[in-house]
């Protein structure tokens, strides 16, 4: 993933973390819809990988 791609991602996660999500979905959503498949593909890993980066909480153990 670009480093341009994951700074925007991270930023997106702080903002929505102090109920910005308004200006974190301004900051997320042209670099997701500029992704190519590759891209595409690591994005969705890395959300799914750093929920806990959006919500805040501390992530859930599966058994």
């Amino acid at each position: 993933m670009r480093p341009s791609t994951l700074r925007a991602l991270k930023r997106a996660a702080e903002l929505t973390r102090q109920n910005r999500l308004t200006e974190a979905v301004l900051i997320a959503e042209p670099v997701i819809f500029a992704a190519d498949e590759y891209e595409g593909d690591e994005i969705l890993r890395w959300l799914a990988e750093h929920v806990s980066d959006f919500t805040g909480e501390a992530p859930k153990e599966t058994p």
